[in-house]
């Protein structure tokens, strides 16, 4: 009984899957124009947010100091050396 039932869930999931990417390729090919006709606007979108995720969390290079703590310099990151 139940090798029968995965094999109807497995021609299900075959019939879907079908059914999925022929709907998604008759959708793409009907509807490019509107597709191509949102794409400035979702690249503009993005621009705040991989502003908000990619520079979101990064220390400024000159960190404002505290008392007893030294101020961090670029060249310190980078493992380079300063002459004071």
């Amino acid at each position: 009984m139940s090798d029968r039932r995965s094999s109807l869930l497995t021609r299900s999931w075959i019939a879907l899957c079908a059914f999925l990417a022929i709907a998604g390729f008759f959708l793409l090919t009907e509807h490019r124009a509107h597709l191509f006709g949102l794409l400035p606007y979702l690249l503009l979108l993005a621009c705040p947010l991989l502003h908000l995720f990619l520079h979101g969390r990064h220390r400024p290079h000159e960190a404002p100091s505290r008392p007893g703590s030294e101020p961090v310099h670029h060249a310190d990151h980078a493992g380079g050396h300063r002459d004071d």
